[in-house]
């Protein structure tokens, strides 16, 4: 399974970077945590985040699923002989075939201006492999990413996306305010839009609502 082949064929001219909400027509943005709640009571937001995520998570996918696990980071302070060493593979998924299988692809220029020459600081190492949910620490994973912005450790410093290839969806949680959910189809987001309504961010609401009512 090729990733960019994959991103031809279901989610056309769509670039992998946040915000995919805007990026993508079918799509819907879940609020994680309130930011007002934060300085109250830091336990109970970071609790209601890993909750939303979680149960985000388990709704768009089975245990039996194939998933495209992505990871793009930046290095630009790190020596190059340290670039591909990424351990987030090897902590969270439980079996070896998959992290042997891992791939890079390095991606340059992409904040460039046209007549500007790409600084090599400015790549982005795009690592994914393909595994089975049941075979994904993804409890302990979506954890540590929901704590980087918060500084709570373990934390995942890099953009993770989840691309469900049986569904056809893409699940990115860009910080621990917010995820969003995207796919080539309405039907395959209709269930969550209806059973986790409540979470929808209302600043979006009147888009999403258009999307899944039109």
């Amino acid at each position: 399974m090729d990733l960019k082949t994959y991103l031809a064929e279901h989610f056309p001219n769509l670039t992998l970077e946040p915000p995919l909400f805007y990026d993508w027509d079918v799509a819907i943005r879940f609020e994680l945590g309130n930011p007002l709640m934060f300085g109250i009571n830091t336990e109970h937001y970071m609790e209601r985040v890993y909750h939303r995520s979680l149960d985000l998570f388990k709704a768009l996918h089975g245990q039996e699923d194939e998933v495209l696990l992505i990871t793009q980071a930046y290095f630009a302070d790190k020596p190059k002989h340290k670039v591909k060493k990424l351990n987030l593979y090897s902590k969270y998924i439980k079996k070896k075939e998959p992290i042997r299988a891992l791939r890079l692809e390095i991606l340059s220029g992409l904040d460039c201006e046209l007549d500007e020459f790409p600084d090599p600081r400015n790549n982005m190492y795009r690592y994914w492999t393909k595994c089975r949910v049941e075979n994904l620490k993804y409890n302990q994973l979506i954890k540590a990413i929901c704590n980087h912005d918060v500084g709570i450790k373990p934390m995942i410093y890099h953009r993770v996306y989840f691309i469900n290839i049986s569904k056809k969806t893409i699940f990115h949680i860009y910080n621990d305010r917010g995820c969003d959910v995207i796919s080539a189809s309405r039907e395959e987001l209709m269930d969550i839009y209806k059973e986790f309504n409540d979470w929808i961010l209302d600043y979006d609401r009147d888009r999403i609502n258009n999307v899944f009512l039109g």
